[in-house]
């Protein structure tokens, strides 16, 4: 019970041992005194709160915040000292607001709980008992025997027993850990492996002792004891053993093995990042601008209490005659009585601290998220999958992203590769409808056929469909039959699969054209040309590596002839060619690199008996060495694989997701920069990169691979170095493997993150999870702090979205694990675009708006406080009734932002969505918070001091001294002046709002004359009622008396209008002289499809501000000119130099001038 209340809290016990013993179906040994290790359960966490500990790290959370914990500190002082005010007007609105945001964090973290429990409870098949009984996934054991069947995804990290085959192998993909779509095999112990059936495992007597669970993918060390008729036989096991949770069963019918390593302990688990609550931007600006108001808090009561004691350093105004002291007051502690006189005023401002900002922003956000997921642009109707937020917090992020860090495999590919073309004898050939075709030619040519395959071609394609590691899947004829295979037109009872996905390909297309690979058997390879069977006999393979960059295979020919066929880069493999069209075959490798095609150029050597046998003793040799064997067989593998006849190349297409690089393109013109971090191959990886367009063909790709030391890898980081700032005229992409970039991190961090910014583009291959998160760190603490975020779709790319401020998961095909812990998810990689031009920035000037409005108001609704203190000897008097008048005013206030901000402005904010989405520079503007800047605070703090004083001192100037403003002679009193100028502030804040509006609809015009109506309805409400619960009716009818007056009426106009018109000359002539690049587009949308050839379309970047302003004043004045038309045009501005706007004006635009 205390094992589970800790778990619950979030406190897992240590282990207590470097290694684990597992008991195979935990057959725990009967004898001595054994006690159990423990072992976590099988459940996947990737909520944040439990039931148990959710309402203390909720408030601990909450109370982070400075506004929460100082009206915390306010609501106790109040309830401590006598202040002028009730503790209610500081507890209420804190409760509140804690309350909101709790149920909003609540019910964000319930769908994760609800997502969590999908996988929780999958059901699964495992051996207890002697039989297969079906239970949930996170009901099994460390020790229980699982069965998985194909194409089904492993529940836990287990280590292979047995499988369908005789041999116990089997293969798996592991695209959703590593991003590597290949088939792998994995390998069971010989004793296990007969163990195929459910009574034979439940009679198997094994331990498996292994290391304690580590977050390496490609580590594992153990050994497996298996007990045979009392015979105890140890055999190892390695990472070729452990099949990880995530990855999936492939070509196989059905596997079992033994659960190691569990839920939260399973690899894939621990390469997720430790969750932490990530805080905007902009909330960051809030905190900032909160102290910034506490200071000045403190300064205004501090202030207040020097002058109040400096005030009654006279007699007369220490103690009146109208007030005097009691004994116990005259003999208090002078420090005790100014300490309480601070808090005092301290409580009398603290509305200057928006308690309300809080709540707004959150049910703001929150409200906000629902159009993410209502947008059809996001939709994706073949997957019927919409896109989904599961945190809101980060709504505004979207328009402040500098860094996008994106997985390759399944984000930017559909992982699908597709045949395009080949070169064959320096003849290029495509296929159409199964068949070769010369290029130029079609297949209803004239002469009515396609010609035949010369000797040429058919060794071409001989070469292709045998030089390989593919591997053929026989299925039942009463399976299911792999969709894939149906989709090409193969039949169901054949599949192949393969180590690379361009050799899977490769085979497919041969097979397509007549050549089909048919399987190995034994030392055999089969294959039929045009229906004729043929055997070859499979000598040697010479594996690939990164350093030789190609594979070969030595065959014997049914006619006894051996033959070497070898494929790889143009670079591996053309500097060895000593016949065949040489110049031709690497004119269309080029052509076909230009296509954003993978090329493989295709090679053959014909070995005579001597040369052949000379070969085969030296293979013998280095492959048997015990010393230096890996140096020893690169030597052999240069010795054979040269003087090379070049048979051809081909050209195959790793498919992009739709809109892949105009995306990309996008978020480049936006100001945004891209990496890619992949798991895959070095090769595989620069391909994508040029063919999606993160890697232009001009760009200068700089690489960064293959570092064995720390200084070599120092060095060469010096000399890419000099050689950006020597060509720092064109671009520089940089490519740095997983290997390499540990080295460059260990002591050269500095060095390598100046390489980086320096170059336009980064992909980084061979990366490990963990590697991934730590690339998105290192930018995230750089000096700049700039915004990141982090797209992928598998659980290999769970740590480093979980590390970016934003992370996003495509709905992809490699699981949800991306997907549950992202902040948001979508469909499609090309949805990223509209996500952040429009949403982002739609978001982000809301937010923006929103949190300096409320720094505004409350100045402007506390200033007047303050400055009525000098005219009442700083005796702590408020201005009017803060039982009434503060509450209407927050609810108004609270109410009136949440809607126009929300809903009145829910699409169209400065702009239409296409126009962001067309023109991305405009992202720059609201780029590095630049709308929540200094500048821009202190622009809205004194521009609400200055009408604090016009609200204040025009009512005092009005009301004067003896100045009667009602009809019967009667003067206005406290709470009447009090009321006046808390009405003209409630009217010019409101109005404020309304001028910071870009987009009126119908619900703008009912919310902000309403919100000014309700205002009015409530405080004649509570001032016309005698309400008995009230301890004084200071309001009764002053509101009434107030609104009676002529004058006071005049009076709130004009205040009104003197403080709100000089906003509205500036916002026009800045508008209109110094118009942003966003306010631009805005014009151009707005006056499109208008005749007037003076329409604000029709201004260019490189007219000055004389010639706008003298247009708009003869606009104004009902004067167009047709000669004006014509139009002078600047490249050099900051606007779109590749934007044309409106340059010449149809005959019936001028007629109608």
């Amino acid at each position: 019970m205390i094992r589970w209340i800790r778990q619950q809290l979030g406190f897992d016990p240590p282990h207590q041992s470097d290694t684990r013993t597992v008991y195979i179906a935990n057959k725990f040994p009967q004898h001595g005194h054994y006690i159990p290790q423990r072992f976590s359960d099988n459940r996947i966490i990737s909520s944040k709160y439990t039931i148990w500990n959710f309402i203390p790290k909720n408030l601990f959370e909450q109370f982070r915040r400075i506004a929460n914990f100082y009206f915390l500190i306010i609501f106790l002082v109040q309830l401590m000292i006598d202040t002028p005010t009730s503790p209610i007007t500081s507890g209420l609105p804190l409760f509140f607001v804690i309350t909101v945001t709790a149920i909003k964090q609540g019910y964000e973290d319930w769908l994760r709980h609800k997502a969590d429990n999908e996988v929780n409870g999958a059901p699964v098949f495992v051996v207890r008992s002697g039989s297969l009984v079906q239970t949930r996934s996170k009901n099994i054991r460390v020790g229980d025997i699982v069965r998985v069947a194909k194409d089904e995804t492993f529940p836990a990290d287990l280590v292979l027993l047995s499988s369908d085959r005789a041999e116990g192998t089997c293969h798996i993909t592991t695209a959703s850990l590593d991003g590597e779509t290949n088939l792998k095999t994995h390998y069971s112990v010989p004793e296990t492996a007969v163990s195929q059936s459910v009574s034979r495992l439940e009679s198997l007597q094994a331990v498996v002792e292994c290391q304690q669970p580590e977050a390496d993918l490609y580590r594992f060390v153990g050994r497996i004891t298996v007990t045979q008729q009392g015979e105890e036989i140890v055999r190892p096991l390695g990472p070729e053993n452990l099949l990880l949770r995530g990855a999936r069963l492939k070509n196989t019918k059905e596997i079992f093995g033994v659960a190691v390593y569990t839920g939260m302990e399973s690899k894939m688990a621990l390469n997720y990042k430790c969750k932490s609550q990530k805080r905007s931007a902009v909330e960051k600006s809030m905190n900032t601008f909160l102290i910034i108001y506490l200071g000045i808090l403190l300064f205004e009561a501090i202030l207040s209490t020097i002058l109040k004691y400096a005030w009654q350093a006279e007699n007369k105004w220490d103690e009146p005659f109208y007030n005097q002291k009691t004994d116990q007051e005259r003999n208090s502690s002078q420090i005790l009585k100014f300490i309480s006189d601070f808090l005092a005023f301290l409580v009398l401002y603290n509305f200057i601290i928006p308690i309300s900002l809080y709540v707004t922003v959150e049910l703001q956000k929150f409200l906000g998220s629902f159009f993410i997921g209502w947008d059809l642009d996001l939709y994706h109707e073949e997957s019927d999958q919409k896109a989904q937020v599961n945190t809101s917090d980060l709504n505004e992020e979207l328009g402040q992203v500098e860094y996008v860090f994106t997985d390759k495999t399944g984000t930017l590919t559909e992982n699908e590769m597709q045949f395009r073309e080949c070169s064959i004898n320096g003849i290029k050939y495509q296929e159409i409808n199964g068949k070769l075709v010369p290029e130029g030619m079609t297949e209803d040519s004239p002469d009515g056929s396609v010609p035949c395959l010369n000797r040429e071609e058919e060794l071409f394609l001989k070469a292709v469909s045998l030089c390989h590691t593919v591997q053929i899947s026989y299925d039942q004829t009463d399976g299911p039959g792999d969709p894939f295979s149906h989709a090409n037109g193969f039949s169901p009872q054949m599949e192949y699969y393969a180590s690379s996905p361009d050799e899977k390909a490769l085979v497919e297309a041969t097979k397509r054209v007549g050549v089909t690979f048919i399987g190995s058997h034994g030392e055999n390879m089969e294959i039929k040309t045009f229906g004729k069977a043929e055997k070859y006999k499979l000598l040697h393979v010479l594996e690939f590596d990164a350093n030789r960059r190609r594979m070969s295979v030595i065959l014997q020919k049914p006619s006894g002839e051996k033959v070497l066929f070898t494929k790889g880069a143009e670079s591996a493999i053309l500097p060895y060619t000593t016949s065949g069209e040489i110049d031709k075959t690497r004119v269309h490798v080029d052509e076909f690199a230009l296509k954003g095609l993978r090329t493989l150029v295709v090679a053959c050597r014909h070995f005579s008996a001597d040369e052949y046998q000379e070969v085969d003793r030296r293979l013998h040799e280095a492959r048997t060495a015990l010393q230096q064997r890996e140096e020893r067989l690169v030597e052999v593998f240069s010795f054979i694989e040269k003087d090379l006849e070049l048979l051809g190349a081909t050209g195959v297409e790793d498919k992009l997701q739709d809109k892949v690089q105009e995306t990309i393109e996008a978020l480049r013109l936006a100001g945004i920069k891209v990496w890619v971090l992949t798991g895959d191959k070095h090769e595989t990886a620069v391909s994508v990169s040029l063919s999606c367009g993160h890697f232009h063909r001009t760009m200068n790709i700089l690489e960064l691979v293959q570092q064995k030391s720390d200084n070599e890898c120092a060095e060469q980081l010096r000399r890419l170095d000099r050689r950006i700032k020597e060509d720092h005229v064109i671009q520089h992409g940089l490519v740095v493997d997983g290997a390499s970039l540990s080295l460059a991190l260990r002591e050269h961090e500095k060095l390598f993150m100046e390489v980086c910014k320096n170059c336009s583009a980064v992909l980084c291959c061979r990366m490990a999870p963990l590697q991934k998160a730590k690339v998105v760190r290192l930018l995230k603490t750089s000096p700049e702090k700039p915004i990141t975020l982090a797209i992928g779709d598998g659980a290999n790319d769970v740590s480093m979205i979980q590390e970016a401020h934003v992370g996003i998961g495509i709905m992809g095909k490699e699981g949800r694990q991306a997907v549950r812990n992202s902040d948001y998810a979508i469909a499609r990689f090309k949805f990223l675009a509209k996500l952040l031009l429009v949403h982002g920035h739609f978001y982000y000037i809301r937010i923006a708006t929103l949190v300096q409005y409320f720094f505004y108001k409350n100045v402007c609704f506390i200033t007047p406080q303050f400055l009525y203190q000098f005219f009442c000897l700083f005796s702590q008097q408020a201005k009017h009734n803060k039982c009434g008048l503060a509450f209407g005013a927050e609810c108004q206030l609270f109410g009136y932002a949440v809607v126009v901000d929300q809903i009145s402005r829910s699409w169209l904010s400065l702009v239409h969505p296409h126009v962001l989405q067309s023109k991305p520079a405009l992202y720059r503007d609201i780029s590095k918070n630049s709308l929540l800047s200094f500048k821009t605070f202190l622009y809205w703090t004194f521009l609400g001091f200055c009408h604090a004083f016009v609200f204040f001192f025009g009512s005092y100037i009005l009301m004067g001294e003896d100045t009667t403003l009602m009809g019967n002679g009667q003067m206005f009193g406290n709470w009447t002046f009090g009321t006046l100028v808390f009405t003209v502030m409630v009217i010019t804040v409101t109005l404020k709002l309304a001028i910071e509006t870009h987009f009126w609809t119908w619900m703008n015009h009912f919310v902000t004359w309403g919100s000014i109506a309700f205002y009015f309805i409530f405080s004649l409400f509570y001032g016309g009622i005698i309400w008995p619960f009230l301890h004084t009716q200071d309001m009764y009818f002053v509101f009434v008396q107030l609104l009676s007056s002529g004058s006071a009426w005049f009076a709130i106009i004009i205040i009104v209008i003197t403080c709100l018109f000089p906003d509205v000359i500036k916002k026009v002539f800045y508008r209109h002289l110094q118009p942003t690049s966003t306010q631009k587009s805005q014009f151009t949308e707005a006056y499109q499809g208008i005749g007037c050839v003076d329409s604000m379309c029709c201004f260019s970047e490189g007219q000055n501000a004389c010639s706008r302003l003298g247009r708009l004043v003869e606009r104004m004045m009902g004067r167009c000119d047709p000669a004006r038309a014509t139009r002078s045009w600047s490249d050099s501005g900051t606007f779109f130099s590749n934007d044309r706007s409106i340059l010449t004006l149809s005959p019936m635009e001028v007629s109608h001038c």
